[in-house]
């Protein structure tokens, strides 16, 4: 047996997805960019900004102290990692992207600005598993231009405000086509509360749920 078939499956950790959002005269852009050729994790691939929940974000969301208001988000997630999952979010697009969701002053993140709208684990069998949620928000809240990316960290390269039809036709990750799928339908019917989809791969299977509040 070589030594990756007797691997012990990767742990599935928690990760938070922002998707970037503002409107234009032809309709709703994006923020996407691309992971690099060498990353573990979807080498290549067209992406939002999002990543792991690190320890500092679990000390941001106990500073905050603020109640989680989304019922849906807090469906088989505890309420210090519900906390931790939005400030993740805000963190990793500053990270790489440069942009700040959050007060001109830097003193606090405005995470009562993302609202909650998929969730998706990912299957076994890949190299790395998150267990991912995802956050949009609109730039009318950043702190600067949307346009800046200058403090960018590097990790996402070709930064790029995008319509639908043109994040459709790059080379994406599966889940991300149905993402933007969804981005589409609340775009078309913004006044529907749509409930949250909810991707759950396990070893037994995959799953789809539809998380309401």
């Amino acid at each position: 047996m070589s030594a990756a078939a007797g691997a012990a499956p990767p742990p599935i950790r928690h990760a938070a997805t922002i998707v970037l959002t503002r409107q234009t005269a032809h309709g709703p852009e994006i923020l996407m960019g691309q992971r690099s050729s060498g990353a573990v994790f979807m080498p290549d691939k067209f992406v939002f900004p999002g990543g792991a929940v690190d320890p500092e974000d679990y000390a941001a969301g106990q500073r905050e102290g603020l109640p989680e208001s989304d019922p849906r988000l807090l469906i088989d997630t505890a309420p210090p990692l519900a906390r931790a999952l939005r400030h993740a979010a805000i963190r990793e697009l500053l990270e790489e992207t440069g942009l700040w969701l959050g007060e001109p002053d830097g003193a606090r993140p405005r995470t009562e600005a993302l609202r909650f709208f998929f969730r998706a684990i990912t299957p076994p069998g890949r190299p790395r598993r998150f267990d991912a949620r995802f956050f949009l928000a609109d730039a009318g809240d950043l702190a600067g231009a949307a346009d800046d990316f200058s403090g960018a960290g590097g990790e996402l390269g070709f930064l790029s405000w995008l319509d639908l039809d043109a994040a459709r036709a790059l080379d994406l990750p599966f889940i991300t086509e149905i993402v933007l799928a969804e981005i589409a339908a609340r775009h078309a019917d913004p006044e529907v509360e749509r409930p949250v989809p909810w991707f759950n791969h396990t070893d037994a299977g995959s799953h789809f749920h539809l998380l309401r509040a």
